[in-house]
């Protein structure tokens, strides 16, 4: 094998490796690098194929201090009976210019898309929440609840998706005994202080003006052009935050929709994650809701990439 040849690693082999790798504190250690200028984070790059047959998504990033840089590209491809969606990370030195790694990033993005929603339920929950809701039932939800399982002491987790049958029930049951399945969207988000939504749905699913009480919502990312979880005419109602204020606002379903239609302005963003744990930004005072915004960055993909390719070489 030449020096140039980078290491692959396929999906089995990364989901080993992915259990031995901190990756919430991998994610909490990357957004304190991009705070202090250690690391970049260019915007997504969303490109359309033709004749509507799906499109593909680059998250690219710079981690100087690591002294690497990578780009994690993800087809959206249609076909029947359901689209596909596959993710590989590419891992290139910024010393020699040669890449690294070649890596199945699939369970990479379940894991560090889960971990960043964990680190943000963190710094933005109330401490003394009690109330988890998790809307969606796949792999994703399922991380999200690992995830975010010990991060307040969670008198009451339930979990809806209209696909929740009892396997998945179970699935979440055995991550969290606390964890139990709700009848209902409203029954789960009853008494919830804290919503996760973990869909990939391309329209929204809840309408915070429905919740009773004042609470957390944080929302992730599908490839579906303009998706969003929440109606974008709510964010002017809530309190913003997102992962990075720089190159969310631009691929943020909601917050583009919430633009061009609505006239909210991304300058009203209270805070991103750089910026919660340098300690320059706001906490939610909880007068109203908060809203945490996730699109997934190439600065999360690449520092897992790079955890992963140093245990390898391990």
């Amino acid at each position: 094998m030449s020096a140039s040849t980078p290491r692959v690693i396929h999906q089995a082999e990364a989901e080993q490796l992915l259990q031995r790798i901190d990756v919430r504190q991998a994610m909490r250690d990357m957004f304190r690098e991009l705070a202090s200028g250690q690391a970049l984070q260019p915007p997504q790059q969303q490109v359309e194929f033709p004749a509507g047959g799906g499109d593909f998504i680059n998250y690219l990033g710079v981690l100087a201090s690591q002294g690497v840089y990578g780009v994690k590209t993800s087809p959206y491809l249609v076909r029947q009976p359901k689209a596909l969606v596959t993710a590989w990370s590419l891992l290139m030195s910024m010393h020699s210019g040669q890449p690294l790694l070649l890596c199945d990033a699939g369970s990479l993005t379940t894991a560090r898309t889960a971990a960043t929603t964990a680190v943000a339920v963190d710094a933005l929950a109330k401490p003394e929440a009690r109330g988890l809701a998790i809307i969606g039932s796949g792999a994703v939800a399922q991380a999200h609840l690992r995830y975010v399982a010990d991060l307040r002491d969670w008198r009451d987790i339930r979990v809806f998706s209209p696909n929740l049958n009892a396997a998945k029930a179970a699935a979440f049951a055995a991550i969290d005994r606390r964890a139990r399945a709700a009848a209902s969207l409203d029954d789960a988000v009853a008494e919830a202080e804290v919503i996760l939504l973990c869909t990939a749905s391309g329209t929204p699913v809840l309408d915070p003006a429905r919740l009773a009480n004042p609470a957390l919502i944080t929302s992730i990312s599908t490839n579906v052009a303009h998706a969003h979880e929440v109606p974008p005419a709510t964010l002017a109602q809530m309190d913003v935050y997102c992962d990075y204020r720089a190159t969310t606002p631009a691929s943020a379903g909601e917050m583009r929709l919430a633009a061009e239609r609505h006239g909210w302005d991304s300058a009203a963003i209270r805070g991103d994650l750089a910026e919660l744990l340098s300690g320059a930004a706001p906490r939610p005072d909880y007068r109203r809701h908060a809203f945490f915004r996730s699109i997934g960055l190439g600065l999360e993909d690449v520092a897992l990439a790079n955890a992963l390719y140093h245990l390898s070489q391990s």
